[in-house]
């Protein structure tokens, strides 16, 4: 049985899709986008300015969901310049404690909003 995550704490859905959906205890996040839940605007002009709002959203939509970043166990990180690798993963490491869960990262030709970052998350509860 599948459970929907809703929380005005992280970005309403663009389109057709779910926050969140939770089977058998693993949660399952859509793509997040820097995107300031509180104004619906955009937080950021660089790739570690939005990654905070990322993961800030991130955070939540995983506590809404009853789990937490330490419960994270595989990451995809959508970035728009593999340049911005090194200042992302500053980022990634001060969300994620050690150890990290699995994650892929893959440059990406355009992201929703033309953002500079997108991430989504699989964690167990």
């Amino acid at each position: 049985m599948k459970n929907i995550i809703s929380t005005d704490k992280a970005p309403a859905a663009i389109g057709p899709y779910s926050q969140a959906v939770e089977v058998n205890g693993v949660i399952y996040t859509s793509g997040v986008i820097p995107v300031n839940p509180a104004t619906g605007g955009i937080t950021g002009s660089t790739a570690a300015e939005q990654a905070e709002q990322v993961f800030t959203n991130l955070r939540n939509l995983l506590e809404a969901s009853g789990t937490s970043m330490e419960n994270v166990i595989k990451t995809v990180v959508f970035i728009k310049n593999m340049d911005d690798f090194a200042s992302i993963n500053e980022v990634y490491s001060k969300y994620f404690p050690a150890p990290y869960p699995a994650r892929s990262c893959v440059e990406v030709a355009r992201l929703p909003k033309d953002v500079l970052i997108e991430t989504e998350a699989m964690a167990v509860k």
